[in-house]
C-alpha cells in the first residue's frame, strides 16, 4: 500500500481518473435539465484540449517526483506507462467517434502500443529490460501535439478567431504532425523488435544449457 501512497503514484492515479473527465467534456452533450448555453459547443473542444494537455504534461511530473524522492516503485513502473496508453487510446477513440480522425490511424497507433506492451511483458518474464528509445519518446510528444491539434482544428472558434488562413494552416499542420507521429509509431515499434530480437528468436542460453 505504501507504494501506491507515494506522491509520484498519486499523481499517476490522478491522471487516470481525469481521463473520464476529458472524455465527458469532449463527447458529452449539454445537460437537458440546465438551460442550454450557446457557447458550450464552441468552447468544449478547447476545454477538452486543455485537460488533455495538462494530463499529458503530468507524465513529467510523476517521473520527476519518483526520481527526486527516490520513490521509484514496481507499481509505478507498471501504472505510469499504462496511464499514458489509456490517455492516448481514449483520445484517439473519441476523435474517431467524432469523425475527426480516420479509424485506421487510431488502429495502427493502438495496435503498436499493445504489441510493444506485450513484448515488454515477455522481456520482463525472461528477466530482461527493454529501455525506452528516443524514437518512442519523440513519438509520444508528436502524438500528444497531433491529438491536441485534431481536437481543436474543427472548432468554430478556430476560424472565427484565427481567420480562415490560419485555420487552414492549423488543419494542414495537424495532419503533418499526425503523419509524423504515425511514422515514428511504426519506426519505434521496429526499433523495439530489433532490441528484443534475442527475446523473440530464442532459445536463451540459460534455458538451453539446462
Amino acid at each position: 500500500m505504501s507504494e501506491i501512497n507515494n506522491a509520484a503514484n498519486r499523481v499517476t492515479l490522478a491522471r487516470i481518473l481525469l481521463i473520464p473527465v476529458f472524455l465527458v467534456v469532449l463527447l458529452g452533450e449539454w445537460p437537458r435539465f440546465i438551460p442550454p448555453s450557446e457557447y458550450w459547443s464552441a468552447a468544449k473542444p478547447w476545454i477538452a484540449a486543455v485537460i488533455f494537455a495538462l494530463v499529458a504534461a503530468t507524465d513529467a511530473v510523476d517521473g520527476y517526483l519518483a526520481r527526486s524522492r527516490n520513490e521509484v516503485t514496481t507499481f509505478g513502473k507498471f501504472i505510469d506507462p499504462l496511464a499514458d496508453k489509456l490517455l492516448v487510446t481514449a483520445a484517439l477513440v473519441a476523435l474517431v467517434d467524432l469523425d475527426r480522425l480516420p479509424s485506421w490511424i487510431a488502429l495502427v497507433i493502438i495496435s503498436r502500443e499493445l504489441i510493444v506492451s506485450g513484448l515488454r511483458m515477455v522481456a520482463v518474464a525472461e528477466g530482461k529490460v527493454i529501455a525506452a528509445s528516443a524514437y518512442g519518446k519523440v513519438k509520444t510528444i508528436l502524438q500528444i501535439v497531433a491529438i491536441v491539434a485534431f481536437i481543436v482544428k474543427d472548432s468554430p472558434v478556430t476560424s472565427q478567431v484565427a481567420g480562415s488562413g490560419a485555420a487552414s494552416m492549423l488543419v494542414w499542420g495537424s495532419w503533418i504532425v499526425m503523419a509524423a507521429a504515425l511514422l515514428l509509431t511504426v519506426i519505434s515499434m521496429v526499433d523495439y523488435f530489433y532490441h528484443a530480437r534475442d527475446i523473440i528468436t530464442g532459445p536463451w542460453s540459460s534455458k538451453s544449457d539446462g
